[in-house]
């Protein structure tokens, strides 16, 4: 099922992107239980991957693995290369002789719920006493890796420690708030900084080798379960992050540093105002005269992490709605045109043909995108609940799907599917009910039969969904900037019973890796 393309290690798509049948869970490593009031990659991460296999499960998919900044959320990171450093597992520190148990302790959190803020403050300071323990040994099998990893990731990982250790030293602000000299540094100035930060950026370059030596000791572990791993990419990157401050000739900004002009989506059914994403915009002529070589790297990069990934608003590729900088709604802005095949292309050539990407196609989708994802053999998504605003011509409808699609019950950005129907008018649950010929008494095993039983290849279902959890439960509501993305399980929530009923469907419909 793997092979070897331009030094990474990918999926083999047409092994099966016919054929094979799969189905697996979306869940983000941070709603793990962990007594450290976050999910980290430790011993839970490991129960999850082996829940997965009980149940006969194939695919694990999870949401952008980069550092979060303001809003928690895990779509605007401060990098599109570096990983979550607060999903590292002390536990693996402690087994390892980087920290010892005795020097700090755990102060009270909730199980089931994430404050960010006491979780960076406290995942912080163990991570500090981690890299002051590896200075004092540097004979440790810890150092010399580290010491690799840097050299193998500086195209990347050098502008992003000094992003970093900027932004600590500027109090958290924006990179255009910084002085001139590093806001938009000279060569030469920016190795000043370099050196001035030397300590806080060499903290930054071993945390994102910790974050990678144990995501892929991870991602080992689940491979030899038979578990692959659907990752995702954002389409854009944040305004406030290591890509726009070091490659600004890649992004539409004004001389003064500021966008041109920003990203979201326009007007539609479900907001009269659009959304305003406020991301920056590629200079996608820039990125061409490069030969597209800053998203090739990133493309390939993730691929390191992931076996296939998910690209978040794919027809941006082929539009994208650009909304001129300081506007409050995403009312006035335009459509232009994505670099679209020129650039799939260059993936194909650079990477191979046959790659494993899943094409977020949601939203205001034309005739071009289509064409577009399907001149790829791109899978596209089809979400159960939007199947149900009307019965006629509805393409989410699971009897209109073709077999290149993956069926979601939900995703991140939807409610649960408990949570959903409750606040559903009678007619819709009229239109559900028979549909599914339910009683609707346990509506979210419903949907996971209906995605389960359907034609497309790849059917997925968030945790919350096999747990049976209603609104309380959600990941995100769109729109919202705060008190999203904090939702974790417990332990105790994943039962013998659940796993050998979700084993039951999957073979039922043909989805088991047996």
């Amino acid at each position: 099922m793997f092979i070897q393309l331009g030094g990474y290690s990918l999926i083999d798509y047409t092994s099966f992107s016919t054929d094979k049948r799969m189905s697996g869970i979306l869940l983000h490593p941070t709603s793990f239980p962990s007594p450290y009031g976050i999910g980290d990659l430790g011993k839970e991460a490991y129960a999850f991957i082996d829940f997965l296999a009980k149940s006969k499960q194939t695919l694990w998919q999870v949401l952008p693995l980069g550092p979060t900044g303001y809003g928690d959320s895990p779509y605007q990171s401060f990098s599109s290369f570096a990983g979550q450093p607060l999903l590292i597992s002390p536990d693996i520190l402690m087994e390892d002789g980087l920290l010892i148990k005795s020097e700090w302790h755990i102060p009270e959190h909730n199980p089931h719920k994430i404050d960010y803020g006491f979780v960076i403050q406290h995942k912080f300071s163990l991570l500090q006493k981690a890299f002051d323990q590896l200075k004092q040994n540097i004979t440790h099998p810890y150092y010399e890796a580290w010491q690799n990893f840097c050299h193998k990731e500086a195209s990347w990982l050098d502008d992003y420690a000094l992003f970093m250790a900027c932004k600590d030293y500027f109090d958290g602000k924006e990179w255009l708030k910084w002085t001139e000299d590093i806001a938009k540094p000279s060569k030469a100035q920016k190795e000043h900084w370099r050196i001035k930060l030397s300590s806080r950026t060499a903290f930054y370059t071993f945390i994102q080798f910790l974050f990678f030596k144990q995501w892929h000791h991870l991602r080992e572990y689940a491979h030899q379960q038979g578990i692959l791993i659907i990752g995702d990419l954002p389409i854009f990157t944040s305004y406030d992050s290591s890509d726009v401050w070091a490659k600004k000739e890649l992004f539409l900004l004004d001389d003064h540093g500021y966008p041109t002009e920003v990203a979201g989506v326009p007007p539609d059914y479900f907001s009269k105002t659009g959304q305003l994403w406020g991301n920056p915009l590629y200079d996608w002529p820039s990125h061409k005269k490069q030969d597209y070589a800053w998203w090739v790297s990133r493309l390939a990069h993730t691929l390191k992490l992931v076996d296939i990934v998910r690209i978040d608003h794919f027809r941006g590729f082929e539009s994208f709605w650009a909304i001129p900088y300081g506007e409050e709604t995403a009312i006035y802005g335009t459509w232009k045109k994505g670099p679209g095949a020129d650039l799939m292309n260059t993936f194909t050539h650079k990477l191979g043909e046959h790659l494993p990407i899943i094409a977020e196609d949601l939203g205001v989708i034309t005739d071009e995108v289509c064409q577009l994802r399907d001149a790829y053999h791109l899978p596209g998504m089809k979400i159960l609940q939007f199947a149900f605003e009307n019965l006629k011509d509805n393409d989410f409808l699971p009897h209109h799907y073709i077999k290149n699609t993956i069926c979601y019950s939900g995703t991140h950005d939807n409610d649960t599917t408990i949570g959903w129907y409750a606040k559903a008018d009678e007619a819709k649950k009229i239109k559900v009910r028979q549909y599914m010929q339910s009683d609707a008494m346990d509506i979210s095993w419903a949907f996971i039969r209906t995605c389960y039983s359907s034609i497309s290849k790849m059917a997925i279902v968030p945790m919350q969904d096999v747990l049976s959890l209603g609104s309380q439960a959600r990941m995100n509501i769109p729109g919202t900037a705060m008190g999203n993305w904090q939702w974790r399980y417990t332990k105790e929530m994943l039962t013998d019973s659940i796993s050998q009923r979700l084993a039951y469907i999957t073979d039922l419909y043909g989805r088991s890796s047996t």
